[in-house]
């Protein structure tokens, strides 16, 4: 039987480790791995590279530097999301490449 879920977690933008946060992130706040600012554009669901000002709301004014914490009062921290392999999609996927692979006479 093959089913998969959805885990919602949040990561640094800069070392990629999954942090627990609880509620609004404040300004001053900094990964715990890492030691960056976790109130960044680099870490907010609005931030993307091809949008106008690199960052999907509208009403947000410009911040020269993507990195750095800013005062932005529409920063929303990004949640990944991560589908856990089950054993038995490992176990499917194995068979699947060891039949490629397998000689034929």
């Amino acid at each position: 039987m093959d089913f998969a879920f959805f885990i919602k977690m949040r990561k640094c933008h800069f070392c990629k480790k999954e942090i627990s946060v609880q509620g609004k992130v404040g300004r001053e706040e900094t990964c715990p791995f890492c030691g960056y600012d976790l109130h960044c554009c680099l870490n907010c669901r609005f931030y993307d590279e091809n949008a106008h000002n690199k960052c999907r709301e509208p009403a947000a004014e410009w911040v020269p530097d993507k990195e750095k914490r800013n005062f932005c009062e529409y920063f929303e921290f990004r949640e990944s999301v991560k589908k856990p392999v089950q054993i038995e999609d490992k176990e499917r996927v194995r068979a699947k490449f060891e039949a490629l692979f397998k000689r034929r006479p």
